[in-house]
């Protein structure tokens, strides 16, 4: 890493949301693997509000926020999928996950498209104004 990259460090206290979020989200998948339809049903929320506390505690770093902003779409998709398996028994509603997948894709093209090369242009530029200060 060059001395002049920007770097950040996550907070302890939103570390352990990030890691106790991926206890709630394993234990969702792992229900919905092994059909345990009530437990899957009740991860889904703790599951959901994690990611969005995340996204909440992130939202100050932009390339944070919008990939969380993509995760938050991507397990409501999962959630939604998980549902329509456990109970319904029209396959085809399976489909409407696109909206959220597609939702998250968007979110994730937007940020590497159109966000960080106006981010890097920005920090090139300031690095050529030190340079030449």
């Amino acid at each position: 890493m060059s001395s002049e990259e920007e770097m950040y460090s996550i907070p302890a206290k939103h570390r352990k949301t990030e890691n106790l979020h991926i206890v709630f989200w394993l234990l969702k998948d792992l229900s919905w693997a092994m059909l345990w339809k009530p437990l899957g049903l009740i991860m889904i929320i703790p599951t959901i509000s994690a990611a969005l506390l995340i996204t909440y505690q992130t939202r100050h770093i932009k390339s944070e926020l919008l990939h969380n902003l993509a995760v938050d779409f991507w397990i409501v998709a999962n959630a939604y999928w998980m549902l329509t398996e456990f109970y319904s028994h029209n396959d085809s509603l399976r489909y409407y996950t696109i909206i959220p997948f597609t939702i998250g894709i968007v979110i994730i093209g937007y940020y590497y498209l159109i966000v960080r090369p106006k981010e890097k242009s920005k920090a090139l530029t300031v690095a050529l104004i030190r340079q030449n200060s």
